[in-house]
């Protein structure tokens, strides 16, 4: 058990999350390279990185779906998984950090934060992460370190501590001071070199001791004997102030802060020393909650000494092995060829072959142990968020939560012979991408998907040509719009059918309220003194949820509703499930109709930077969009306009945006909530 405490201790699983082009993949593939992983140093521009291994990926320059190495440092074993910066592809963010134990968040030390690293730190603060910051592209026109985490303290309400300075800025930086251990790194040439380490510059001396002593002063704010020493000038030495950050960095009490360039190979070793020490092992972190499928009681697995559990983030159909499924293993062991149970569903499964992915790459394990991530080759019905585990110790770990797609396409085949392999390939991708669902319309005879934004779909359909080989006419985006009501009604469904054998009798009295955006669907019972007997409850719920599927204004969903089954009559002989569905579902569309139904849209949280000769010309056309502006900053020439824009207004904006500004400026979008349709625009809709 030592060896398994010792080597538990120095694995470190992480992600680099940031903003799109904040340069999380360039980061990733330097770590690898320094760290012995990769001989050859890839570009995201040329498309030779490691980890952005997809042709989508190579040909646009961006990462879509996060990919998982692992590598040595020192005495460190890194599991890596390096996430997509854009918003369309949140759901690769959202699934990675559930089974990590550290971040790496990527910032532009020019932009400082941007609206997808807020939304990247907020899904971190869901899953209570441990993180560190990166100030990257420090040798850029406009490069400024302590903006940068000003920004980070500001927009994030963090409380970032920067353990290194940096020794110029702009094609002036030369390396990094770090703080605690008092030594300079710096840089001679362009390529890929070991730092020199030596003394603090004397020119820099003084700016050395402000920062080192506001270091140790925020340091000692989260331990009281560091406090104490501090407050009586006793000495405190290095390894004290570590061993203190470490924890309070462990605690989400500190954020430590380094910086470099990645594509000019600075400031990557410093990095690397920095997730050694202060991000968590998998036992510093608190142990997996879950519960047993058996008695719906609470559980909890420690990383050691207890029996195999692991959670699957991540399923994905290889082309030369199959179906793998990729797994974080929480705690016991287990070995190729063994079984396992997965208590998600209730089945046995066979881990077949596994593998540790290195990228697109794969080597060959015999067995798997507590803090890894691997993936499997086998496990047919095991899906994202699914439980696998020791059979006689069932859990089912906290699964993972998705945002619900935002806009739907119609896709159908060229020809009819393409037909069942369009089918085949919208199931295999929808089993690897969570926030990708199918619809089929039996009205229109249409198949309709639904992604996350425009982005995700037109790669949805770009992999079905290439991978799958299949050819599709693709209609134009449609927005995912809901309806809810703002008002309660009560009334009564009655089904009675009379035939020659047994009729149907169904009766039901329900009420209807509106709840808060969020809150989905409640049904709930107060049948008392068995006026309904209990086995037809279910089916009337059941024919509720059905009748609130589409809505009286447009078609859409009812959401955020609750009913309420209040009474109702059954008859000994006529009575069935089906009777009472029908009452359930005819008491619902009466309630929809008498309580004031209105139209929501999905609006999006919208960040337009330009150069301020065009910004009169951007809020014009912002404006004719139905956006809100939220507010204007500037820094320089250079303004951030903020907004609200109705996702239906934002198609086409990037070519617009383009035309207004002569391709000078650039936006982010994210999924902010889902607003009422002014009076006005609902005969749009």
């Amino acid at each position: 058990m030592t060896t398994t405490i010792n080597a538990l201790e120095n694995t470190r699983n992480i992600g680099f999350i940031a903003h799109i082009d904040a340069g999380k993949t360039t980061v990733t593939e330097r770590v690898l390279y320094f760290a012995g992983r990769i001989y050859k140093i890839g570009g995201v521009d040329e498309g030779t990185t490691v980890m952005d291994w997809m042709a989508q990926e190579r040909e646009r320059g961006i990462t879509i779906t996060s990919a998982a190495t692992t590598a040595s440092w020192k005495q460190y074993d890194i599991n890596i998984i390096d996430t997509p910066g854009h918003v369309d592809f949140t759901a690769e963010v959202e699934r990675s950090l559930r089974i990590l134990d550290g971040g790496v968040v990527v910032i532009d030390a020019v932009a400082g934060v941007q609206p997808q690293s807020e939304t990247v730190w907020r899904q971190a603060d869901k899953y209570n992460v441990p993180r560190i910051c990166f100030i990257n592209k420090m040798d850029r026109v406009g490069a400024d370190y302590f903006r940068a985490i000003d920004t980070i303290a500001h927009r994030l309400n963090a409380n970032p501590v920067a353990i290194q300075i940096p020794i110029g800025a702009e094609d002036e930086f030369q390396g990094v001071i770090d703080l605690i251990d008092e030594r300079a790194f710096t840089y001679e040439g362009e390529g890929p070199v070991v730092p020199i380490e030596g003394p603090v510059p004397e020119e820099m001396i003084e700016e050395f001791r402000n920062y080192r002593t506001a270091l140790i002063e925020k340091i000692a704010e989260t331990d009281d004997d560091l406090m104490m020493k501090y407050l009586e000038d006793e000495e405190i030495s290095k390894e004290e102030i570590k061993q203190a950050l470490r924890q309070a960095t462990i605690d989400y009490r500190i954020i430590p802060v380094v910086c470099g360039t990645a594509l000019r190979h600075r400031g990557i070793q410093p990095l690397l020393d920095a997730i050694g020490d202060y991000l968590p092992s998998p036992i510093d972190v608190a142990p997996t909650q879950g519960k047993d499928p058996r008695t719906e009681e609470p559980s909890t697995r420690h990383a050691t000494d207890e029996p195999f559990a692991a959670l699957a983030f991540k399923t994905v159909a290889d082309p030369y092995i199959g179906r793998l499924v990729y797994f974080r293993v929480y705690s016991g062991r287990a070995e190729s060829g063994s079984m396992v149970y997965n208590a998600s569903r209730q089945r046995r499964e066979r881990l077949g072959r596994l593998v540790q992915m290195n990228a697109q790459r794969r080597e060959d394990l015999e067995e798997v142990n507590a803090g890894q991530i691997v993936a499997a080759v086998g496990l047919k019905d095991t899906i994202t968020g699914d439980t696998i585990c020791d059979a006689d110790n069932p859990v089912v770990l906290e699964t993972i939560t998705f945002p619900d797609p935002v806009v739907s396409i119609a896709i159908e085949p060229k020809s009819r012979g393409d037909q069942d392999k369009l089918s085949d390939a919208l199931v295999k991708m929808a089993d690897e991408d969570p926030t990708f669902k199918i619809i089929y319309d039996d009205e229109t005879g249409q198949t309709v998907v639904s992604g996350m934004g425009e982005l995700h779909l037109d790669i949805i359909t770009d992999r079905m040509r290439r991978e799958y080989k299949v050819e599709a006419n693709v209609g134009k985006p449609r927005v995912a719009y809901r309806e809810t009501v703002t008002s309660n009604a009560t009334a009564e469904g009655r089904f009675v059918r009379q035939t020659g054998g047994h009729g149907q009798f169904g009766h039901v009295w329900m009420d209807i309220e509106p709840l808060k955006q969020g809150s989905g669907i409640q049904f709930e019972s107060k049948i008392r003194g068995g006026a309904i007997p209990l086995e037809f409850i279910p089916a009337v719920e059941d024919g509720a949820r059905e009748a609130l599927q589409a809505g009286p204004l447009s078609g859409f969903p009812i959401v955020d509703v609750k009913l309420t089954l209040t009474d109702g009559t059954f008859h000994d002989v006529d009575s069935s499930k089906m009777s009472f569905a029908i009452a359930g579902s005819m008491a619902t569309k009466t309630l929809v109709s008498r309580a004031h139904v209105i139209l929501l849209e999905p609006v999006m949280n919208l960040e337009v930077v330009t150069p301020g000769d065009y910004l009169g010309e951007v809020i014009g056309d912002l404006g004719r969009r139905r956006a809100q502006i939220q507010n204007i900053e500037g820094t320089g020439d250079i303004q951030a306009v903020r907004a609200r824009i109705p996702l239906g207004e934002s198609f086409g904006y990037a070519n617009s945006l383009r035309s207004l500004t002569q391709g000078r400026a650039s936006y982010n979008m994210e999924f902010y909530n889902y607003l009422e349709v002014p009076k006005g625009f609902e005969a749009e809709v």
